[in-house]
């Protein structure tokens, strides 16, 4: 019995892209800059929640003021999704620079605007209005700026060093949560907290503005993705005009083709921002209005986690490039399930020492997954509808995750039980290890639907000989099991020999 055997094509020097090296910086600095400074107003609207809940909801009781006010932040992730699905279908089409250029002019303007709103006692309820608009134009935005930041520093990292790269990004969210928890605590400082509930709270974000003119010249000066402008080279002239009419391929045709991936995408982020939302939202929050720490005092104890979730990150992403990324999200979801509630039992003792413990202990199990997601998530989809497909199933994610600070505020409030936050950990934490069990591994191999990408000469000859070092060992196990199966066809024709005539 003979078998024919496609012979399968080695890849040759030129087909390894050489990323340049100032190019890559500058992409990890717009990309994150970006994001920084989404992560800068959610930090300060989480931080200011008390005061906001005063400026805009007057009338009601301190417990309600603190729902509605979450709920504002919450309702604009309803907007997510649009968002998502608007810019994917525009980075798929255009490209992933031009979009980046787009949602920081829209998230900034929108940012700035927050802090010009009057307040309800001057124009009633139109204040709250103007503010949930505000919010719904951010969320519009971001639902392209994360998918299109991690797209662009994935398709711009070399292979062995994409998840070092990519903990780059959410270094720039907990930067940003850094600065906007730093200025509000020296505005509190300086002007006192009646200083803060009357004016003080729109000085943050007035920052916004200066912030997205920096970021928008550093993204504007970017060239394309290599990954992209390969996607665009290699495509027939017929299919590359048909590019400028957008991805060829549908929603609903994604989700099918691409199943697997899209739901390992959407467990991933949803335990990733359920812990960051509920550590870095809810709980100054929580500090201030249900254990009864000032405001000063809950900023002060966020601001010394994620100040040392800074110097973690990037070791998680490094690390991430040797071991792999699902051992950081199966034994990160494992430790949330079964340190959530010993984590809330220290926040909750009324001591200092205990609660920063524990609230330690939730930072260093978020870190496992932000130091991969960024890496993670670019990687489950093939370089023609990476912008799409990500930015659908993330913002879906995203929609069910922004409301944790509402909810978790509500449970509690008509609960009265301070462990409700730990028991909504847990579930979630039981998603996040479906998860990593169900997703493929993809540290150091190429982008789907991309070349492989190198530091330099030398590791892209690395790469080459263990890219034919893989084809011959696939060449020995195929053959091995045709010599396993011509022996198995043998003993049956031995056993029975009308098997041959």
């Amino acid at each position: 019995m003979k078998l024919r055997r496609k012979k399968a094509k080695p890849i040759t020097l030129k087909d390894v892209t050489i990323i340049d090296d100032s190019k890559l910086r500058k992409a990890i600095t717009a990309a994150a800059l970006g994001n920084a400074m989404e992560w800068f107003d959610f930090g300060v609207y989480g931080f200011l929640a008390n005061a906001l809940g005063k400026v805009f909801f007057p009338e009601a009781s301190p417990g309600v003021q603190l729902v509605a006010t979450l709920a504002t932040f919450s309702v604009p992730f309803l907007i997510r999704p649009l968002g998502g699905l608007f810019f994917g279908r525009l980075g798929d089409k255009y490209g992933r620079q031009k979009i980046l250029a787009i949602t920081i002019i829209i998230m900034s303007i929108s940012t700035f605007s927050i802090g010009l709103i009057p307040s309800y006692a001057m124009i009633g309820v139109w204040a709250p209005i103007m503010l949930l608009l505000c919010k719904m134009a951010q969320g519009f935005s971001v639902g392209g700026e994360y998918t299109g930041a991690s797209i662009f520093i994935a398709e711009y990292s070399p292979d062995r060093k994409r998840g070092f790269m990519g903990s780059w990004l959410e270094f720039g969210s907990i930067a940003g949560y850094v600065l906007g928890a730093g200025v509000v605590l020296l505005i509190t400082a300086l002007i006192g907290e009646q200083g803060l509930d009357s004016w003080g709270w729109r000085l943050p974000f007035f920052l916004a503005f200066p912030l997205g003119v920096i970021g928008l010249y550093l993204r504007h000066a970017l060239e394309e993705t290599p990954a992209f402008q390969q996607h665009v080279e290699t495509m027939e002239q017929g299919d590359r005009e048909g590019l400028q009419d957008g991805p060829k391929i549908s929603f609903g045709e994604v989700v099918r083709k691409y199943w697997r991936s899209f739901l390992c995408c959407i467990g991933v982020v949803i335990v990733t921002n359920v812990t960051y939302y509920m550590l870095l939202t809810y709980m100054p929050s929580y500090l201030s209005h249900s254990l009864g720490y000032t405001e000063e005092q809950g900023v002060l104890i966020i601001i010394a986690i994620m100040m040392g979730m800074l110097f973690i990150q990037p070791v998680i992403g490094l690390l991430s490039d040797r071991f792999g990324r699902r051992p950081f999200v199966i034994g990160g979801s494992i430790a949330l399930f079964l340190l959530a509630v010993p984590a809330f039992r220290l926040i909750d003792s009324g001591l200092q020492p205990l609660i920063f413990s524990g609230l330690l202990v939730l930072a260093v199990i978020l870190n496992c997954f932000t130091g991969v997601m960024a890496s993670s998530l670019p990687a489950m989809f093939p370089t023609q509808v990476r912008f799409s497909a990500l930015a659908s199933a993330f913002n879906i994610s995203v929609l069910i995750a922004g409301l944790t600070p509402t909810v978790i505020a509500w449970l509690v409030e008509v609960t009265s039980n301070l462990m409700m936050p730990a028991y909504y950990l847990m579930a979630v934490a039981a998603i996040g290890i479906v998860t990593g069990l169900a997703m493929r591994e993809t540290a150091n191999k190429p982008l789907r639907g991309a070349a492989p990408a190198a530091s330099d000469i030398e590791e892209a000859k690395e790469i080459l000989k263990e890219h034919h070092a893989s084809i011959e060992q696939q060449i020995e196990d195929i053959e091995a099991e045709i010599t396993r199966l011509e022996a198995q066809r043998r003993r049956l024709i031995d056993q029975h020999p009308r098997i041959e005539a």
